[in-house]
């Protein structure tokens, strides 16, 4: 085994430390448009629709709703059907007069004029990920 100097071992630290400031890659921080809607709820829409093989559905798209402790959306009616999925934190969720809770990986969908609203009676940051189904 070779000696590791000083230097070599200077060289090796900048390295990692290098390696551990990369930032993610470009996919991951491109691509995409915010909103805020309501106070404390970012919407994010990733760019693009691919075609749906879901007989009744054209396209599907993907967004996020970023929603912040204490914050809430307010209770529009859903413009197409969707999934939805809980991908950090837990909502609670009240879809027409009935009330749920959401914790993380939680999956359930929403159909055309479903009319939903997501508390986040928690305090860290809850992300609903949403995939369209567009018709």
């Amino acid at each position: 085994m070779s000696k590791v100097d000083r230097r070599s071992a200077l060289g090796i630290g900048l390295a990692a430390a290098s390696a551990a400031m990369i930032k993610p890659a470009a996919a991951q921080t491109t691509g995409y448009k915010d909103t805020t809607p309501w106070p404390g709820v970012v919407v994010r829409e990733y760019e693009g629709e691919t075609s749906s093989l879901i007989p009744g559905f054209k396209t599907v798209s993907m967004r996020d709703v970023i929603i912040q402790p204490g914050s809430k959306t307010m209770g529009p009616p859903m413009m197409n059907a969707m999934v939805c999925h809980v991908t950090e934190g837990e909502l609670r969720l009240e879809q027409d007069g009935k009330s749920f809770t959401g914790k993380k990986n939680f999956v359930w969908t929403c159909n055309k004029e479903t009319k939903e609203q997501a508390y986040n009676d928690g305090n860290v940051v809850a992300i609903m990920r949403i995939t369209d189904l567009k018709a």
